[in-house]
């Protein structure tokens, strides 16, 4: 079944949906947009975080600077820099920093310790970096002998003087990077302004690693046209006006917080909120404090607010449109958020190769529920897309049948950074197979229904199982190794790993948990070990891994031990 641009279901459209409306956005590229962005309003705040605040006159002064800064260390059109911060002012500065001169973005998340953070930068080819400076140390040991030429780090206490005791344990700065500070980069360059350079539509603006529908880290190249569309039609779909203010909820390393959180507030005349790494408490009175009035998250931050003690609707009185994305929430959880606040979150769905969101529900509308599976609607394509549930042929199923849900439109990215055989695997004639199974009903709303691939969705990150394998399997003790999802309440899935041990060898399912915390980002690493005398197998050898999500923690597996 093929969803069209313009829609046949009847179901009207938000008030000026249509790409251009709503905020005013520039035309061309991100540059472009936000020096726009600059002109009609240079006075009013772009950023605020704690007590700080910084008008967007002065945040294209600041980013000018730090352009400068790097173009003197040679970074210029075409290169690659990681950006490897939390969610600080800074990180937004880098970001129009690298866009000005042409250079693509590399978000990193930055809880990726040793191999993992040097195989996105061997990957890339980045020769920039910025990082904390808590991280400087370890993360020059991690780039010795890489592409990297430049290492430059920033404190999260800068841009801030409240010192929020649950932010900030401590006000001393660790030395700086051995190639700067990048409040000192600012000050010593203020004044100054790079070559200018005006990217093309089709350059690449943000370097996003995913796992996409296969295979190990892929980098999708998103490019300007591509953010700049999300921008565009997200803003007039979710009603964005001027003088809204935007909470970054979602990690700015993330597809999701580097664009419709960050890009969609810099490009238009509203407030980027800003709280560094995410803690309900303190994001809860962001929201309060600053009159938030619109963002998106992963399901698990508003189950988190939802535990905080004492939130009520007064924390969310300024709120507008609230959407969550990552993974299709579920109907009780909607419910049980509104019965609490009044107020009513919205699905959104979108991927790293979609620059994120590409379907999400109408403000002001509740998203229906199908019926024989119980899933909640991840809401209407936004305008521009074109969305189909195909066989595996690539061919249109009937509607209101399950297929994989494919799309296609100015929002898909080119490809895969230096990967042309996945790329076309992937998105074949430009369709994107998203490995999503899916059910479009008569009236256009779209159901995630199944996941066709073994990818874990934690949180709204996608988790490979091979590569928690692997980390499990450098553990000595470790004969075999399985990873799979398992549905959870506040994460969507959560990541389970069945392991059998070597014969005469020990290991515990706390000691497994511990040894992959120290090979993996925090979210990747396994909750529960369930320790088996063998895998099931199938007659060719193969662990079936259907199986083991089947019978969960059962069989000849130990008691689950939770990390």
């Amino acid at each position: 079944m093929t969803v069209p641009v313009e829609p046949p279901w009847g179901a009207p459209l938000p008030t000026g949906a249509e790409p251009g409306a709503g905020v005013r956005i520039g035309q061309g590229s991100l540059v472009d947009a936000w020096r726009a962005r600059v002109a009609r309003n240079p006075g009013g705040i772009a950023l605020r975080y704690f007590d700080g605040a910084m008008s967007a006159r002065e945040a294209d002064a600041a980013s000018d600077a730090l352009a400068a800064a790097f173009q003197a260390r040679g970074t210029g059109r075409g290169d690659r820099v990681g950006v490897c911060l939390q969610n600080i002012p800074q990180y937004a500065l880098v970001l129009l920093a690298l866009w000005k001169l042409g250079a693509t973005a590399l978000g990193i998340n930055p809880m990726y310790r040793r191999q993992e953070l040097r195989r996105l930068i061997d990957d890339s080819g980045a020769t920039g970096l910025v990082c904390a400076d808590t991280e400087a140390g370890q993360t020059r040991d991690t780039l010795a002998g890489s592409t990297v030429r430049w290492l430059i780090s920033t404190s999260a206490l800068d841009h801030q003087e409240r010192d929020d005791p649950r932010v900030f344990t401590t006000r001393q700065r660790p030395a700086p990077a051995p190639d700067g500070d990048l409040r000192a980069l600012i000050e010593e360059f203020a004044g100054a302004r790079p070559e200018p350079v005006r990217p093309a539509a089709d350059e690449v603006a943000l370097l996003t690693y995913t796992s996409g529908t296969t295979g190990p880290p892929k980098g999708a190249m998103n490019t300007h046209g591509n953010i700049l569309h999300v921008v565009r039609t997200y803003a007039a779909w979710t009603g964005l006006a001027e003088g809204d203010v935007v909470l970054a909820l979602a990690p700015l390393f993330h597809i999701t917080g580097a664009v419709v959180n960050a890009s969609l507030s810099l490009l238009t005349d509203t407030t980027l909120v800003l709280a560094g790494r995410f803690r309900p408490e303190v994001a809860l009175d962001a929201i309060a404090e600053h009159g938030v009035t619109s963002t998106i998250g992963s399901i698990t931050a508003y189950n988190a607010l939802y535990e905080v003690p004492g939130a009520g609707p007064e924390h969310f009185a300024s709120a507008k449109a609230l959407y969550s994305g990552g993974a299709p929430i579920p109907p009780a959880t909607v419910e049980r958020f509104y019965d609490r606040f009044g107020v009513y979150l919205h699905n959104g769905y979108g991927m790293t190769e979609t620059s994120s969101a590409v379907i999400a529900v109408p403000p002001g509308r509740r998203a229906p529920v199908h019926r024989p599976s119980g899933t909640l609607s991840i809401g209407l394509p936004l305008p521009g897309l074109t969305a189909r549930v195909v066989d595996p042929n690539g061919d249109p199923v009937p509607g209101g049948q399950q297929g994989e849900l494919e799309l296609s439109g100015p929002q898909v990215v080119p490809g895969y950074w230096q990967q042309p055989a996945a790329t076309q695997e992937t998105m074949p004639r430009g369709r994107l197979r998203t490995g999503d199974g899916a059910i479009v009903d008569k009236e256009g709303w779209v159901y995630l229904v199944d996941r066709l691939k073994d990818q874990i969705n934690v949180s709204g990150y996608k988790v490979w199982p091979r590569e928690v394998e692997d980390a499990l399997y450098e553990h000595p003790a470790v004969h075999e190794a399985a990873v799979v999802g398992m549905p959870d309440d506040y994460r969507g899935e959560t990541v389970v790993a069945h392991v059998s041990l070597k014969a005469g060898h020990r290991a515990t399912a706390e000691e497994l948990i511990a040894f992959s915390r120290e090979r993996l980002a925090a979210y990747k690493c396994p909750r529960e070990v369930h320790l088996r005398t063998e895998l099931p197998k199938t007659q060719t050898g193969k662990i079936r891994r259907a199986e083991l999500r089947e019978t969960g923690g059962g069989g000849s597996a130990s008691p689950a031990v939770s990390g």
